[in-house]
């Protein structure tokens, strides 16, 4: 799985992008909206492996983020399948996470577009979910620019976050392709 876009290029984890990704997983800002907050360079580590067994296994994965005009690691982005705190799975996801030097330059709208287009095209997928929490705005905003729908019925308690914890409660929104 490798896609690109006019600024962005989507493609494999490699080992130098440890370091860059765990910056910004360690960045309290950046993973405000995750549970667990942040990440120790260990846990990045692991998450990189997770990735990387997904896309041998599935042919698709959430993947490294790297702006072509330097090849500077962004963030990661891509599909993965969703665990099981959805109901009536199986479900793949689409998610995100950029570090904050590269927010509000168009880029997770522009890679997440092109990643859903793949997601018609190459792999044949007739849906693609989006969840996150409810009090997460960017991404929910990000969801509705890429033309994902929420039905509110289908919003949930996340059940791998402490009950009482404000990241609890998530939305659910859906993508299907045009036409």
């Amino acid at each position: 799985m490798r896609i690109e876009t006019e600024r962005l290029r989507l493609r494999p984890w490699q080992d130098r992008d440890l370091a860059p990704f765990a910056l910004i997983n360690a960045d309290p800002d950046v993973r405000r909206f995750y549970y667990p907050s942040v990440l120790t360079a260990a846990e990045t580590a692991d998450v990189i492996a997770e990735c990387d067994a997904h896309l041998e296994k599935h042919g698709f994965a959430f993947m490294a983020l790297e702006r072509k005009a330097d090849a500077a690691l962004i963030g990661g982005l891509g599909l993965s399948i969703a665990g099981e705190e959805i109901s009536g799975g199986p479900h793949v996801e689409i998610g995100w996470i950029l570090g904050s030097p590269y927010w509000r330059y168009g880029y997770a709208l522009e890679a997440a577009d092109a990643c859903l287009r793949h997601a018609w095209a190459a792999l044949g997928l007739t849906e693609v979910i989006g969840y996150t929490s409810r009090v997460n705005h960017p991404s929910r905003a990000l969801m509705e620019k890429l033309g994902m729908k929420r039905d509110p019925a289908e919003d949930f308690d996340d059940v791998t976050v402490p009950e009482g914890n404000a990241l609890r409660p998530h939305v659910l929104y859906r993508a299907r392709p045009a036409g």
